[in-house]
């Protein structure tokens, strides 16, 4: 595993992270600060959408220090960097004190060495399973070209499921992977992004989900994968790793006033947070393990995929969009201009060429781009430098220096101001057909405002460009950037985007 940067920033959220736990448990603690909470949790689901990368990443933590019996996260990229660190450390606290813990991870952008998920899945409390490991776990370099020969379709089913249960009552879900960039700390570049926290019956479904996913034929324990470098660990190598960890998770060097602050205010800002949950009836939608059958070659469908459209059928005044990736699957323009000619109105916030982390995505969106403003859908694309970048780093100024970009990546979408969906699909084939998806529809007036709030501002003109027939800011960037989407743009690619 790799040391962390040695920033003020750092050590201030490693001891966020490793804050000693309440005596209480979460359910004794919602019962204490809520009375009318465990009443609402038998027959509703709490709802709290977590706009600030901050407070998705303290609400985690304090989850993680509070919880007593079971942590089950779920993640399509788990880092080596600041924040995966940190949530690794955390997460072998939690197992040591006696808490059930188990990490589903996608194989594809798995950057731990090996030895590193060997050691942390070394606790008998904790378990580390990877998802359709064929390029990257274990997985040597002839073996990986094999294995993309003979199963392309196989090496592209991937997990893209963002989930945490914490004691099977409470649940975050959304856009958010566990790495620097997902909660506003990175340096260089960070996503505006969003998950939402539920508390009550809808956890029990995302459980349920992570139980089908953590049995499947997919998910392999990571001893099973790396059988030979496992002999080669002692206990002395585990305990010493652990150590490791535990003292650099201490070391009060640095120590960030703001986030000592928040370290003290968790308790009382958790209140607030209950104070201002939405009780109301909660979709947690998910696909199967595999996504579908798989005899469609890159396409097929899925569960998400099915509900998200039938949703959008529904629509019969608004549409109101934002996914960081917009290359419509087979059908979508179609859809899309149905609506707007029985008088939806249709409006997608995405990023711009400036913002975007995945030009490849980005040449598909430029290859549809002027259909869908034929067709009547509203664009709005995220500059790389919007004026909403300083709320979301007023806390840790030292970020700002480096002046970093942001980007869009959250993936959300309010019909007739009324529905909401939260979770991990974005516009595009691959999560239609070939990523397994998860998510909330949620049919409440009030979420839906604030949401459409939310993404209303990011469309503001500080914030984004508005693209029109005659208009895109792809002139912002470089010409060595133009060209790069250019000839991606060339490449039939679509499928895979």
């Amino acid at each position: 595993m790799i040391l962390l940067r040695n920033t003020a920033i750092t050590l201030a959220l490693l001891s966020v992270l490793t804050a000693p736990c309440y005596a209480q448990s979460l359910n004794e603690w919602i019962e204490a600060n809520c009375d009318d909470c465990p009443q609402l949790m038998a027959s509703k689901t709490g709802a709290y959408i977590l706009e600030k990368g901050e407070e998705a990443l303290i609400g985690r933590a304090w989850l993680t220090q509070n919880a007593q019996q079971s942590i089950d996260v779920q993640y399509f990229i788990w880092s080596t960097d600041n924040i995966g660190i940190l949530a690794a450390e955390q997460l072998l606290s939690a197992a040591e004190r006696g808490v059930r813990v188990r990490v589903l991870v996608d194989d594809l952008l798995v950057d731990a060495q090996h030895k590193t998920l060997l050691l942390l899945s070394a606790h008998p409390n904790a378990e580390i399973r990877i998802y359709n490991p064929n390029l990257s776990v274990g997985v040597g370099l002839w073996q990986r070209i094999k294995n993309v020969a003979s199963g392309f379709r196989d090496v592209n089913q991937r997990m893209h499921d963002k989930t945490a249960i914490f004691d099977g009552i409470a649940g975050i879900t959304g856009g958010r992977n566990m790495a620097d960039e997902y909660f506003d700390y990175d340096h260089e570049y960070n996503f505006r992004d969003r998950d939402i926290l539920l508390l009550g019956r809808a956890v029990a479904d995302m459980s349920e989900n992570f139980e089908e996913f953590w049995m499947s034929e997919f998910a392999i324990p990571v001893e099973d994968i790396l059988s030979e470098e496992l002999e080669l660990i002692t206990e002395d190598d585990v305990l010493r790793r652990a150590q490791e960890l535990h003292a650099y998770a201490a070391d009060p060097r640095n120590f960030e006033a703001q986030v000592q602050e928040a370290i003290t205010n968790t308790p009382r800002q958790f209140r607030a947070l209950l104070a201002a949950t939405t009780w109301t009836d909660v979709t947690f939608v998910s696909d199967v393990p595999g996504k579908n059958a798989g005899d469609a070659g890159l396409g097929g469908g899925g569960e998400t995929t099915t509900q998200l459209v039938d949703a959008l059928k529904a629509a019969e005044k608004s549409v109101l969009i934002q996914s960081p990736y917009l290359i419509m699957p087979e059908g979508g323009i179609e859809l899309l201009r149905g609506l707007i000619k029985k008088g939806v109105r249709v409006k997608i916030s995405t990023n711009s060429l400036a913002s975007t982390d995945n030009i490849q995505a980005f040449s598909g969106y430029h290859g549809q781009r002027d259909e869908l403003l034929q067709a009547g859908v509203e664009l709005f694309e995220f500059k790389p430098q919007p004026a909403i970048k300083d709320e979301l780093i007023d806390r840790y100024p030292r970020i700002a220096i480096n002046n970093p970009i942001f980007a869009l990546h959250a993936k959300s979408m309010v019909i007739d101001a009324q529905t909401i969906y939260i979770g991990t699909f974005n516009l595009d084939p691959r999560s239609a057909n070939l990523n397994t998806e998860v998510g909330v529809l949620i049919d409440n007036e009030e979420l839906a405002r604030q949401l459409t709030d939310s993404i209303e501002r990011d469309m503001q003109t500080g914030n984004s460009w508005q693209t029109v027939e005659g208009f895109n800011p792809d002139s912002e960037v470089s010409r060595g950037k133009r060209f790069k989407m250019w000839f991606n743009k060339m490449l039939p690619l679509e499928p895979l985007l």
